[in-house]
């Protein structure tokens, strides 16, 4: 979408439904351009912008300004308590958007949700500079909801009623604005006019909440005896989703316990099922899986780059291609919805289709005779060892070998009770603000991604105390660069940038910020997927030469003047990293800046210096990069609109 001014995950509260309740509250990515304020579907697993949900247009809207807030909201539209907060007031341990506002239009008032005053902020005066020169807004408005058929402030019961306050500047002083009717209806009588013989309306039924049913997509064996097991292709009933990771489910015998809600998929998405389906393969991870079967006929189905799409992949050789071949197919739709793919053999469901070419070519470069997947090899990891379980005992590690050392300690790999694979981070003592961390442990469980190292808890009866990871067999995103003997395309690296920007901006819409993002805080895993690590450790360092800002161990090559100067902390300082872990990337690991040493390099940014192009990225991705170099913060993008702009670049 071209010509984006903003684009956040907001709270929106529906329009539609007569009674609000839970169910009328979603998440959705908002995005506001000269002409439309639009709104998405965002999956927040793959960081990518879903299906439209929809728009006003700008020249439809007469008004923009904060709400009161409702009276005792739910925890998560409620303002964060001290106790919620870090010393920056950066992370709640409950995801919330407890800062309101409204977009009136010929419709009614469309009310969204923001998780920071200062967004909130932004996104107001965005607008109003957007419609002020277009429109004619209002003069007067309700500072209240409209809630079950009445505004709160004045208890007018017609939506589009004249509002009943007065909008003032700053000084008090009405603003000299002109007054524009939302609907050409005559006005209702105000409550003072109304006849006060009028009957009441009679109640309304209460809302039936219909129990979401999910199906599992793998195996799960209970780690505690708060857990459910788990059977592949079962149903189950979901009774609880108050936990981010963790949901209390219902199985077909009654039983009760919580389930990893990453294991599971609602039962309405019927592709999940079946063995063929990757919804979050890229074109090149498909070529590279299918030509490791190496199996004429081998074929994958994923989700498309483009939002609401699907390609078939299909592997083949033949005597001109004797290494082997790899087609991908669009999945075409017609105007009646039904599907098809090189030749227009119609079906009305996407499994139709597929079994179809299992028995015939019918214009593709092979039969699809051979499903290949990987959902069957690896299940993702769970936030935690079990429901609930953070403190692990030293009893149920196994150290196996020494992976290296970081800059709280030693670092091994290990077995938790023998059986699943782990990372233990032994802190050094006097390294770490260590009550700190823990109490913040707890929380930073909580984070699940699949692009994030997953933290599985800590181990704090004893001293040295030890940090419990998910193990990434191909260790450090650096050495990976430096050290691997394959060559990588392109697509390749900026898959890397894909999967990096996809959990940073999980982080951002959390208000989680990482302090320290470079490739050597990032790990790949076996299949060559990369996952950030280390996220918000640096502000438990203990080392005076860490925090200096001129000693040799601060990340001065990967910081933003505001850090430089003034230690200015946000989510745009973690934007500017982000840059220059892109261009590491795009150099096979080089050092940034390598021709001056560090008091020449906070110099040189603050003077405006920017590192060159590296060779293997184009001009379009090297303006994704400079893009998160700009002085000025605000200037920069978020991490939403970064992962669109690499999409955009990515092959599909």
């Amino acid at each position: 979408m071209s010509g984006i001014i903003l684009e956040s995950i907001f709270l929106k509260r529906s329009q539609q439904k007569k009674k609000t309740s839970p169910l009328n509250f979603k998440k959705r990515l908002f995005v506001l351009t000269e002409t439309k304020l639009s709104y998405f579907e965002y999956d927040f697993e793959r960081g990518r912008r879903g299906s439209k949900k929809g728009s006003v247009d700008i020249d439809r809207i007469t008004f923009v300004e904060k709400v009161i807030p409702e009276q005792a909201p739910p925890p998560e539209r409620q303002m964060p308590q001290r106790s919620d907060e870090d010393e920056t007031g950066q992370l709640s341990k409950i995801e919330r958007f407890p800062y309101p506002f409204q977009v009136v239009y010929d419709e009614g008032p469309l009310y969204v949700f923001a998780p920071t005053e200062e967004l909130r902020r932004r996104w107001i005066h965005q607008l109003k500079n957007v419609i002020t020169s277009k429109n004619d807004v209002m003069r007067k408005y309700h500072p209240k909801f409209w809630i079950d058929g009445q505004y709160l402030c004045c208890a007018q019961t017609s939506k589009n009623a004249m509002g009943c306050q007065i909008l003032t500047s700053s000084n008090g002083s009405i603003k000299p604005v002109r007054s524009r009717r939302m609907s050409k209806k005559p006005l209702p009588p105000t409550p003072t006019e109304e006849k006060k013989t009028s009957r009441p309306l009679p109640p309304e039924p209460p809302v039936q909440e219909e129990m979401k049913k999910v199906v599992a997509l793998y195996g799960y064996t209970p780690m505690n005896a708060n857990d459910l097991p788990l059977q592949k292709g079962e149903e189950y009933l979901i009774l609880e989703e108050g936990n981010q990771a963790w949901w209390r489910a219902r199985d077909k015998n009654g039983q009760e316990g919580y389930i990893p809600n990453n294991y599971v998929t609602e039962a309405r998405d019927p592709l999940e099922m079946y063995e063929w389906y990757s919804k979050n393969m890229t074109r090149s991870q498909a070529e590279q899986l299918l030509k490791g079967e190496d199996k004429e006929g081998g074929f994958i189905v994923r989700e498309s780059s483009k939002a609401g799409k699907y390609t078939v992949s299909v592997y083949a050789k033949s005597t001109a291609e004797p290494q082997g071949l790899t087609r991908h197919y669009v999945v075409c739709q017609t105007s009646q919805g039904q599907c098809y793919l090189a030749e227009k053999h119609l079906f009305d469901t996407i499994p139709e289709m597929i079994t179809y070419h299992q028995h015939n070519s019918a214009g593709l470069i092979s039969r699809l005779k051979y499903p290949v997947s990987s959902k069957k090899k690896n299940a993702p990891s769970t936030a935690g060892l079990g429901y609930g379980s953070w403190e692990i005992d030293h009893k149920d590690l196994t150290f196996l070998k020494e992976l290296g050392s970081g800059q709280f300690g030693v670092v091994q790999y290990g077995k938790w009770r023998g059986q699943y694979d782990v990372a233990i981070k032994m802190i050094r003592e006097g390294s770490m603000s260590e009550d700190e961390f823990i109490e913040e442990a707890k929380v930073m469980m909580n984070l699940s991604h699949e692009n994030l190292v997953q933290l599985y808890g800590v181990c704090t009866k004893e001293r040295p105390i030890f940090i419990i990871t998910e193990y990434m067999s191909n260790g450090c995103l650096l050495n990976y660069l430096q050290e691997s003997r394959r060559r990588f395309s392109a697509n390749e690296l900026l898959e890397m940038c894909r999967d990096i920007c996809a959990a940073m901006a999980y982080l951002e819409s959390n208000q989680f910020l990482h302090r320290d993002l470079a490739a050597r805080n990032c790990l790949v895993n076996e299949n060559g997927i990369v996952k950030v690590a280390d996220f918000g450790l640096s502000r438990y360092v203990l080392d005076d030469e860490y925090t200096s800002s001129l000693g040799a161990k601060f990340p001065i090559r990967w910081s933003p003047p505001e850090v430089l100067l003034f230690s200015k902390f946000s989510s745009k300082s973690d934007v500017w990293s982000f840059g220059i872990l892109m261009w590491e990337i795009f150099t096979l690991g080089k050092m940034p800046y390598d021709r001056f040493n560090n008091s020449e390099v906070m110099d040189h940014i603050t003077k405006g210096l920017r590192l060159y192009r590296p060779q293997m990225a184009t001009e379009n991705i090297y303006a994704i990069m400079y893009s998160c170099w700009h002085d000025k913060p605000d200037e920069r993008p978020s991490f939403l609109m970064l992962h669109n702009h690499i999409m955009d670049q990515i092959d599909e």
